[in-house]
């Protein structure tokens, strides 16, 4: 259905509603954000959510369609699933594309008619307070959501500022306006996840609260603040826990609607406004980790109740986001690109009070002095490519704010190290590596500042010497984690070899000769688990032989490797391709052994047991991480031209504009920057080289308005579905013998031309001098 064609049907549907969406329609032709896609990634496994949110902020509004119990909940990780028919309410943090989850803090749901107290189930309609609706009667963009209630017939708008929701609900005229607040429904649930809750009503339009989860971060807490535009008509606040064996002495008021203050783990608030008529009920809520006080302080971020203003500051900061890039290119290439940027523009995230206060892995309070805190670091995930992209498309400042974040986690740590997977200030321990490493390594080395080298170093090399995490010790013991002594060991070498290989870049940097050398020594250690005999990375036992049997189609969790078989694993030294080509038998060896990563010919159910691999080319998985630099790896044998084959080959087959346009999970961001990286025509390999390896361009132009003021420009000419190879490059008017960019080639402005042709030129690029970075020397 076209865009017109869905706008008239959804105001036939929406009535008022729809007058304020046709206005920001017509308003919008040419808007970056009209080219964004939020529903991108809501089908299939991808993950994401619709609901409003800012840049990285610390509220993320979005409707929740089902709500089940953490074993069943991996396709509900984002709370919504563009499958589902009804909406369950409107809760107000949420992940973006994650393998895992938690979150789905504060859902409200408004309703008409008779009082519901059960959500009730998606098969059955009235049977709770959940409701059908259609995708015909759903209207979204960045910072910005709309969807009209068909069984509670209201008209559901959603818009936030960085720390506050709002809401805007149109009740059928005649009708009782009613709110249910369940601070029992939380996304991965499970029967003892509520520790404990809190609902305080504060005269007669605030309530505050607070909840306390044991989920994918034990002991979170979250306050939170809720603001009405009209006085409640009446109000019962309810403990629905059954079962409880102490309940302590009786507080004041025998009923629900005389409470004005309850506690309990399985909280429920109905929440009464009489008829509204005409006048539609706003609805504000702030966030904090810190407390009650610290959440209304956060509701005057956000002053008034003038919704259209506040979703059209929404729209500007999403529109000053995104003119990072211009982007020129046939639909929906165009809106696949400006989906992908705005993935990339979610986390990490805001998670400090206005002054300044946060929760840090401590579970303490702290106060930022002179940076925004920020967490939601999926830093497995995200150093590959989304934080790279982000020092090219994001401030200097907003970047130094993430290195600071997790230099200040790391000084809160009971463990003393950085991050390894992190969100509300908490660590999870999801994932493996030391991976703030290589994004403050890249940092660094690209000349952000804004932090304390000396402390960032010290943080850095705590992480990488800190023995009781992931078998550091065996590691620094054998250089390689032995696979009798910890699980998963033959990832664990190569991803610990890369972070050591970062340290000693930033190390070198800042004059530290000792450092660099002791860790560019330790980015050897990938060595240790290579078998030449066999061309794959293995487990080694702590004995020294290679474990056997070995299979390098086999997966598993705990096995010996990580969301990963040998085939996906055994490309992971991106810092010394050299020495793989070597291992391989040289440049026809590591052309060869890739193209049968992609060629193979594999029975789908050989990885349906894991449900990360996914996104299948053969062996390729696009929909996990390890794989998302291989295509690559080409340019390191001279063989650029089967990179550009094998790019195209994977954006037509893993990105689309439609729900289920994701291969796997965006994982905050990664995948999207895979491909906002690919269709310009360069990505990092190594985050850490300052150099970025040239693919193949899939826009006609791209243009990066860069922080330092200046701009960027790729262009291609002749880009057709029938020529897909490179032709010739040229940079700044001079033609380009290397197949990679440097960072400062960006970062002086300039003009990357790619003339596209039919045919392969294999030629260009083959000379080990116009090759990437590699540790070790091409042989």
């Amino acid at each position: 259905m076209g865009k017109q064609k869905h706008l008239t049907a959804l105001c036939l549907a929406a009535g008022l509603l729809c007058a304020g969406i046709a206005q920001a329609q017509q308003a919008a032709p040419g808007a970056r954000t009209a080219e964004v896609n939020v529903f991108v990634g809501t089908g299939g496994d991808g993950h994401t959510f619709p609901g409003a949110t800012r840049p990285f902020g610390m509220i993320q509004l979005s409707p929740d369609t089902q709500v089940r119990h953490f074993k069943q909940s991996y396709p509900w990780a984002a709370g919504y699933r563009y499958e589902d028919d009804s909406i369950l309410g409107f809760s107000h943090t949420h992940f973006s594309g994650a393998g895992h989850s938690d979150l789905g803090d504060v859902l409200l749901m408004p309703t008409s008619g008779e009082l519901k107290l059960e959500p009730g189930y998606p098969e059955r309609p009235f049977s709770g307070y959940r409701s059908r609706f259609s995708h015909k009667d759903e209207q979204a963009e960045p910072g910005y959501y709309a969807v009209k209630l068909l069984d509670n017939e209201v008209d559901v708008e959603l818009t936030a500022s960085e720390r506050v929701g709002l809401h805007r609900y149109r009740f059928k005229p005649g009708a009782e306006a009613r709110v249910v607040l369940d601070l029992r429904s939380s996304i991965y649930d499970w029967s003892g996840k509520n520790l404990w809750s809190r609902l305080r009503l504060r005269g007669q339009d605030t309530i505050t609260g607070m909840r306390e989860t044991r989920g994918w971060a034990p002991g979170r807490q979250l306050y939170f603040a809720i603001r009405f535009s009209k006085p409640l008509h009446g109000h019962q606040l309810m403990n629905r826990e059954e079962g409880v064996e102490y309940r302590g002495f009786a507080s004041p008021g025998k009923n629900p609607a005389e409470k004005v203050l309850v506690e309990g783990k399985a909280l429920e608030a109905a929440l009464d406004f009489g008829q509204m008529g005409d006048t539609p009920l706003l609805v504000k809520v702030a966030v904090s980790a810190v407390s009650e006080e610290g959440a209304l302080a956060n509701l005057d971020e956000m002053p008034g109740w003038d919704f259209d203003a506040e979703r059209k500051r929404a729209h500007e900061a999403w529109e000053q986001a995104l003119g990072a890039v211009d982007v020129d290119a046939p639909a929906p290439m165009k809106r696949m690109v400006y989906t992908s940027l705005y993935h990339s523009l979610l986390a990490p995230s805001l998670f400090m009070d206005r002054d300044g206060k946060y929760r840090g892995p401590d579970n303490q309070v702290h106060q930022a002095e002179g940076f925004r805190f920020h967490s939601t670091f999926s830093l497995w995930d995200t150093y590959r490519a989304l934080h790279p992209l982000l020092t090219l498309i994001q401030p200097e400042q907003r970047n130094a704010d993430f290195v600071r974040s997790l230099i200040a986690s790391q000084q809160a740590s009971p463990y003393g190290i950085l991050p390894v997977w992190q969100f509300a200030g908490l660590e999870t321990w999801c994932m493996i590596g030391y991976h703030a490493v290589p994004v403050i390594a890249d940092a660094y080395m690209k000349g952000i500042r804004g932090f304390e080298p000396e402390q960032a170093l010290a943080a850095m090399t705590a992480s990488a010497e800190y023995g009781p995490y992931g078998g550091l010790q065996h590691y620094m013991k054998y250089g390689y984690v032995p696979i009798d002594l910890e699980p998963e060991a033959a990832s664990k070498t190569v991803e610990y070899a890369f972070d050591d290989w970062t340290i000693a870049r930033m190390a070198e940097k800042m004059g530290k000769q000792d450092v660099a050398a002791r860790y560019y020594k330790r980015a050897q250690n990938w060595r240790n688990v290579f078998d030449p005999k066999t061309g794959f990375v293995r487990a080694r036992k702590s004995s020294g032989e290679f474990r056997t049997p070995f299979n390098p189609v086999q997966s598993n969790f705990g096995s010996d490797y990580t969301e990963g078989s040998a085939w996906q694993y055994s490309w992971y030294m991106p810092h010394d391709n050299a020495g793989l080509v070597r291992f391989l038998g040289g440049d026809a060896g590591l052309v060869n052994k890739i193209d049968q990563v992609f060629d193979a010919k594999i029975d789908a159910n050989v990885y349906a047991h894991m449900e990360d691999i996914s996104g299948l080319i053969g062996h390729y998985a696009h929909g996990n991480e390890p794989s998302h630099h291989v295509a690559y790896l080409y340019n390191y044998a001279g063989a650029p031209w089967k990179t550009q084959g094998r790019l195209a080959q994977i954006v037509a087959s893993q990105y689309k504009d439609a729900p289920d346009g994701l291969a796997g999970n965006d994982d905050l961001g990664q995948t999207s920057a895979w491909l906002a990286f690919t269709a310009m025509g360069f990505y990092p390999v190594a985050p850490g080289t300052n150099e970025y390896v040239i693919g193949r361009p899939f826009v006609e132009r791209a243009t990066l308005n860069l922080p330092n003021g200046k701009r960027f420009t790729v262009r291609a000419v002749n880009l057709l579905d029938a020529n897909g190879y490179v032709g010739s490059v040229t940079l700044n008017g001079k033609p380009l013998a290397r197949s990679y960019l440097r960072h400062e080639d960006i970062l002086a402005g300039g003009e990357l031309v790619f003339t596209m042709q039919a045919t392969p030129d294999t030629n260009w690029g083959k000379a080990k001098s116009a090759r990437p970075y590699t540790q070790t020397a091409y042989q």
